[in-house]
């Protein structure tokens, strides 16, 4: 199974965020425990069980925890160094890169909002406004 690595590190990166802000600078305490906490939920789990694998790669594990904490520490720009390290670790490891790709939710779709006032929407039957002042009639 060829893997495309720009498509699966992207996928990863919900998930792995969820988990980072639930988290927040424990992260790495709550991904090496061994029982995810019942409250959290299914993209947290999910996000949890991806760095646990992730992370279980030697050669990239130092800087992908600092990634982590820069992540949860709300860094700028650090969501993409995340996911740059993310996509190392798969391109030196066809392995990792099939097992965390057969790891996340068949069917999974990803909307993404970014910069003031974005909207991200994956279906749209109505009216999405984000200026000022708007006046809307039917």
């Amino acid at each position: 199974m060829d893997v495309d690595l720009t498509q699966t590190a992207a996928a990863v990166m919900p998930y792995i965020t969820a988990a980072v802000t639930a988290y927040g600078v424990t992260t790495l305490d709550k991904v090496r425990d061994a029982v995810v906490d019942k409250a959290s939920n299914a993209t947290v789990g999910v996000g949890h069980r991806l760095l646990n694998r992730i992370l279980g790669r030697a050669e990239s594990q130092q800087a992908i925890e600092g990634a982590i904490l820069d992540v949860a520490a709300g860094e700028e720009d650090s969501g993409a160094a995340l996911k740059l390290q993310i996509r190392k670790a798969l391109a030196a490891d066809s392995d990792l890169a099939r097992d965390v790709a057969q790891m996340l939710p068949v069917g999974t779709v990803h909307n993404e909002a970014s910069g003031t006032r974005s909207i991200a929407i994956g279906t749209n039957s109505g009216i999405a406004n984000t200026g000022d002042g708007a006046t809307f009639h039917r």
